[in-house]
This record gives structure tokens, C-alpha cells and sequence, in this order.
């Protein structure tokens, strides 16, 4: 008999799905020792990134999800 994957809640805390389909996460290094950085570095860490890669990678975070 086949059992159901578990979801792993510490991706489910730090991966969103987007209404098409990909995975947004928040970028690492904000929260401190962030005096010595440029302005430029900082904003680019304010957007979310985006997981890319092949379609082997995208699979586990899915799994990892839940979403098949």
C-alpha cells in the first residue's frame, strides 16, 4: 500500500509557490552587520529570488512540498 510523502515544514517556511508555478524564497543577509554593504547590495537582497535550475532540482523542492 503507498503512503503519502510528508511535507518538510522547514521548506514549507521558507518556499512559496507562485500562481505559475515557481518557488520565490527571501534572500539571506539582511537582518545584520549590513553597514558595511552598498546601497546597491542592499536593495538587490530585497527582492525575492527565484529557484532556477533543472528540472532534477525544481522536483525536490516540490517533493519536499508535497506538490507533485
Amino acid at each position: 500500500m503507498a503512503t503519502k510523502n510528508k511535507t518538510n515544514r522547514s521548506v514549507k517556511k521558507r518556499i512559496k509557490v507562485t500562481g505559475g508555478g515557481k518557488l520565490k524564497y527571501a534572500k539571506v543577509g539582511r537582518r545584520h552587520l549590513n553597514a558595511h554593504m552598498t546601497t546597491k547590495r542592499k536593495r538587490g537582497l530585497r527582492k525575492a529570488g527565484i529557484i532556477q535550475g533543472r528540472p532534477s532540482v525544481l522536483k525536490k523542492y516540490k517533493l519536499a512540498l508535497g506538490i507533485s
